[in-house]
């Protein structure tokens, strides 16, 4: 249970986490295979990628401070009901680039503010000493989903090479239905106690990230993100080089997926035992040799193993900068602060892959791993000084 929100609304908060996800990682697919339906050049399929990043980076901070004004109920009630006329735009009028183009930025932005709204509901009615549990079911039920989509997208599309995205349009909207009626399960109390009397939370952007720690979570998350990123493109690169089948590579990505998924159901004791930044710092580490780990030429079982231990590493690294920074940012400014958070990943996702790609040409796919363990290692250096259990 999260807080005192009680049962019902605590397993509705996690159905919704998983729902926004399955629904994303359905959604967006699907657009590419309609786009392949309308034979466009490849360069709009780069478009039709960037799209989907274009609103989050342009609405993360306005979307956490309404977060914060208007409370994280009604902000994913918005989110939901954005997602759902999305995925209806596109099964009826999703027939063009353009509209497919704004189909996908218009999910971006619903599934945005959904995300920030569930963040903020954790952050502002777990306990302290509870948050690390909180957000460690939270992001299961997010990996939870991130599963799901596609695997709705195997049984739809049975054994076609391009499936009737129709169907799938048609299931994302069912879906978003059932997303947008689940906000309101969430009890109405999630909102209480936290604007000002004014109306409304004091504070900028900029002065939230002048708050002690806030620019060192939001890097660390960041840069965890963005190595999750790394892994799912480059492994394939590696599996290559290396000679291993699509369908083992596949299995060792699942692997990976798997075990973070398991690292978030036992955070919680996993904190209380070692404390918030013993376990931090853990966690990079284990990623760190992982990375480097897998750099090295070995037989395919020896490398599922250090998937596992990556999967493990990385797992525990988001919902971990989750709490830290719900716990640094100031009374009534969570949502905003993550907001922050979500638009730094972002940039953290386009950032760091160009910076190793370039850093690691000429060494393939191992260099890139290399590289990676660095970046990882390097925020260890960040945390230098950082009281994370206060």
């Amino acid at each position: 249970m999260i807080g005192e929100l009680g049962r019902r609304s605590s397993t509705a908060l996690l159905v919704h986490s998983a729902l926004i996800q399955a629904v994303t990682f359905l959604v967006r697919p699907a657009t590419t295979y309609r786009a392949l339906e309308l034979d466009v050049p490849g360069f709009a399929l780069g478009l039709l990628a960037a799209s989907y990043a274009v609103f989050p980076l342009l609405l993360a901070l306005p979307i956490g401070g309404l977060v914060d004004r208007l409370g994280e109920r009604r902000l994913m009630a918005i989110g939901a009901a954005v997602v759902l006329g999305c995925s209806a735009f596109l099964l009826f009028w999703g027939t063009s680039v353009p509209a497919l183009v704004a189909g996908t930025a218009l999910l971006g932005a619903g599934q945005l503010a959904c995300v920030v709204g569930q963040q903020a509901v954790v952050a502002n009615n777990a306990a302290s000493t509870r948050l690390d549990s909180a957000f460690g079911y939270l992001t299961f039920a997010a990996s939870l989903g991130q599963a799901l989509g596609p695997l709705a997208i195997s049984v739809v599309g049975g054994a076609s090479v391009r499936p009737n995205t129709n169907a799938i349009f048609l299931l994302a909207t069912a879906m978003s239905l059932v997303l947008f009626l689940t906000t309101f399960v969430i009890s109405s109390k999630v909102s209480r106690g936290r604007r000002t009397a004014k109306g409304g939370p004091k504070g900028s952007a900029v002065a939230l990230l002048r708050t002690p720690g806030v620019v060192r979570a939001l890097a660390t998350s960041a840069t965890v993100l963005a190595v999750v990123d790394l892994t799912v493109v480059y492994l394939p690169a590696l599996g290559a080089e290396r000679g291993l089948t699509a369908a083992t590579v596949g299995l060792m990505l699942t692997v990976r997926a798997v075990f973070s998924m398991v690292s978030r159901l036992g955070l919680g004791s996993m904190s209380r035992k070692l404390g918030r930044m013993k376990l931090l710092v853990l966690s990079l580490a284990i990623s760190t040799v992982s990375l480097g780990v897998a750099a090295i030429p070995m037989p395919a079982w020896l490398l599922f193993i250090v998937m596992a231990f990556l999967g493990l590493g990385l797992g525990i690294g988001q919902p971990l900068t989750m709490s830290w920074l719900s716990a640094q940012a100031p009374e009534g400014q969570r949502g905003r602060a993550l907001a922050l958070r979500l638009a730094g990943n972002r940039v953290g996702q386009v950032v760091l892959p160009s910076a190793i790609g370039v850093v690691a040409v000429g060494l393939g796919a191992a260099g890139v791993f290399l590289a990676s363990a660095v970046a990882v290692g390097g925020t260890m250096l960040l945390l230098r000084g950082v009281r994370l259990d206060d």
